[in-house]
Order: structure tokens, then C-alpha cells, then sequence
């Protein structure tokens, strides 16, 4: 026999492992997932708007704008790309003023990138895409209702 003992634990001493654990809240992942995508849609709205505005050759040359030309979209894609980072950072507060200031910017954003579709269709599509995936991570799952779970 060894003289080394086994170390005792006793079982009512010890706190369970339930006390330690707690589930995040329902849609954690969806508002996560729209922040970072609002932030990425706002920096690329901002790389957007100032090609655009130094009338950069990726863009479609015979293009027809709804109104005004490239360069007044070039504003207006710069403008949206900076409240779109605003209210990425904004959404990392929790705020319900947050959450509808999110969900108007992606609005937003979406709506004009459907009438800058002819400056780059692809890219255009793909980004309203992505805003119709934040609008519903925001609408479903940000403010009071991530806060209540």
C-alpha cells in the first residue's frame, strides 16, 4: 500500500455546475450578425461613394440613374455608408433607440441601392440582400426583447 492519499471531495460542498451556467439569450447570434454586417455595409458604402464620386471606371459607363447622375450617388451611397457604421457601433449599446435607428439606416441603404442598381447591378443586389437580413435580425430579435430573455 502507498501512504499517498486521494484527495477528498465531497459532493455537498461543492456547488453544481448549474449555478455557472446560463444560456444567452434567444437571437444573440441574429443581432451579432447584424451589427457586423450593418459596419460592413457602411464601410463599403463609404469605399462605394467615393469611387463613385471620383467617377471610377468600375462602374457602368452608359448607366441611367432615376435621377441626377454618378457623382449625386456617390454622395448619397456615402452619406448611408456613414450612418450605416453609426448604427453599427450604436447597436453594440442595446438601446431600442439603437435598434430602430439600425433598422431605418438598412432601410435606407436598401432602398438606395435598388436605385443605384445600374451602376453595378451585382453588387447592388447582393448588398440590398444583406440589408433585408439585418432588417429582420433587428426586427425580430434586437431591444427590449433580447434584453427581457
Amino acid at each position: 500500500m502507498s501512504t499517498i492519499e486521494k484527495p477528498r471531495t465531497y459532493a455537498s460542498s461543492m456547488p453544481s455546475m448549474d449555478t455557472y451556467t446560463e444560456t444567452p439569450p434567444q437571437g444573440i447570434g441574429w443581432v451579432m450578425f447584424s451589427a457586423i454586417m450593418l459596419g460592413f455595409v457602411g464601410v463599403w458604402g463609404i469605399i462605394d461613394g467615393i469611387l463613385a464620386i471620383s467617377s471610377s471606371k468600375i462602374f457602368t459607363a452608359s448607366a441611367t440613374y432615376v435621377f441626377s447622375d454618378l457623382r449625386t450617388w456617390g454622395w448619397i451611397v456615402l452619406i448611408l455608408g456613414v450612418l450605416s457604421v453609426t448604427a453599427a457601433f450604436s447597436l453594440f449599446t442595446g438601446s431600442e433607440f439603437a435598434r430602430w435607428f439600425g433598422i431605418g439606416v438598412a432601410s435606407l441603404s436598401a432602398m438606395g441601392q435598388l436605385l443605384f442598381v445600374q451602376a453595378n447591378p451585382w453588387w447592388s443586389m447582393a448588398i440590398f440582400t444583406v440589408d433585408v437580413l439585418i432588417i429582420y435580425g433587428l426586427a425580430v430579435y434586437a431591444g427590449s426583447r433580447l434584453k427581457m430573455e
